[in-house]
């Protein structure tokens, strides 16, 4: 049986590239010889049970642990009845049988090498799945609880915990957690969520990219940068799912940045969520002030109301003149560039910025901090706070 065993397995191989490790033809070697001696003794049998053996299942758990697909074991069963009929063929063809009779022989050895290929496949597909999703679990498992030490601040080997995650923390990092506002949402949340996360590492030219499922909605996510660089504007862009929404953490360098960089996304989101905006991202380094703030609720509202007392209606008109308040103290009191921001003309800034500081009282340089602190606090929480 053995020169048999390698007229397979060798045929095998060379139809299948992905069977280039020893260790793997290792397993293909013993599940081979044990196939054929299940096959001999199915044959025995009027009905032709098909036993598969505890060395087919063997090779199909470490198909599923080196990550491979499922097509690659598809392949070898298939490369496998083409071997094996072919050797049949040749062994009936050289008996100088009527022809016939050799027919008859050669369909009824096809017949039973389908047989045997379907009932081998449907229960070895079971095997690879259920090792694949042990795997899996176990990976996720790891990776969530590395994170999770890492996040807390436990003493943490960066090269070891690089390994295990498989995202190189000495790095640079941009860390971001994606949502979904949709408590009715069908299907798999934390995948839609995951590939949300991917397309912005695809946009922002990330060369590695780390996710960890937060709960049942949530994702964590953080991207690697081989060095430094700005990031690209995500907020013109839009997502196909208006229910996700991202929040984005500012800059880290190494395991303390890959800590900060998440805290502060997570601080992006508080923001996003008590905000209760439509807006779909949310950068830390636009509502940090507002945070550090927001600890203090009460206060806020006494900033917004003594600081934008004249201008602090829920009318259209207050709106915008706090709109065009915003903007010209952000472009150092520039009405050009405050125009081009706004998309009007330069008197019409003038104009507004007059009216302002009739309806403060003040004009808007002598007090310039607290008033861009209020608006900031405003444009995210509402005038009433």
């Amino acid at each position: 049986m053995i020169p048999l065993v390698d007229r397979l397995d060798s045929r095998i191989v060379a139809l299948v590239p992905g069977l280039a490790d020893r260790e793997l033809q290792h397993d293909l070697r013993a599940s081979t010889r044990a196939q054929l001696h299940s096959l001999l003794v199915a044959f025995t049998d009027d009905d032709f049970n098909v036993v598969v053996p505890p060395e087919a299942h063997t090779l199909a758990r470490t198909v599923a642990r080196r990550g491979l697909e499922m097509r690659v074991l598809m392949h070898i069963y298939r490369a496998g009845q083409q071997a094996g009929t072919e050797y049949m063929a040749d062994v009936i063809t050289e008996q100088d049988l009527p022809y016939a009779f050799e027919r008859a022989i050669l369909l009824r050895l096809f017949e039973l090498a389908n047989k045997w290929l379907g009932i081998s496949l449907e229960l070895l597909t079971d095997t690879f799945v259920e090792e694949r999703e042990l795997s899996l679990r176990d990976v996720f498992t790891r990776r969530a609880e590395t994170v999770r030490a890492i996040l807390a601040g436990d003493a943490t080997d960066p090269d070891t915990a690089s390994r295990r995650l498989g995202y190189r923390l000495p790095g640079r990092h941009v860390a971001f957690v994606v949502w979904s506002d949709d408590a009715a949402a069908d299907g798999d949340v934390i995948a839609a969520l995951d590939r949300v996360a991917a397309s912005i590492a695809e946009r922002v030219g990330a060369t590695n990219k780390l996710t960890v499922p937060s709960g049942a909605r949530g994702l964590w996510a953080w991207l690697a940068f081989d060095s430094a660089t700005d990031l690209v504007d995500l907020r013109a862009d839009r997502l196909a799912d208006s229910s996700i929404r991202v929040a984005l953490g500012g800059w880290g360098t190494g395991v303390a940045g890959f800590r900060r960089s998440h805290r502060e996304a997570v601080a992006a989101r508080a923001v996003a969520q008590s905000a209760g905006g439509s807006e779909w991202l949310t950068d830390y380094r636009d509502v940090e002030l507002v945070h550090l703030l927001s600890a203090d609720r009460e206060g806020m509202r006494a900033l917004i109301s003594r600081e934008l007392a004249g201008i602090d209606g829920q009318d259209v008109g207050s709106a915008r003149l706090r709109q065009t308040l915003h903007v010209y103290l952000q472009c150092q009191r520039s009405p050009d560039a405050a125009a081009k921001v706004l998309g009007v003309h330069k008197n019409t800034v003038r104009y507004r910025i007059q009216r302002v500081e009739e309806l403060l009282g003040h004009d808007v340089e002598g007090r310039r901090l607290q008033l861009e602190t209020a608006l900031a606090c405003a444009a995210t929480y509402g005038v009433s706070g």
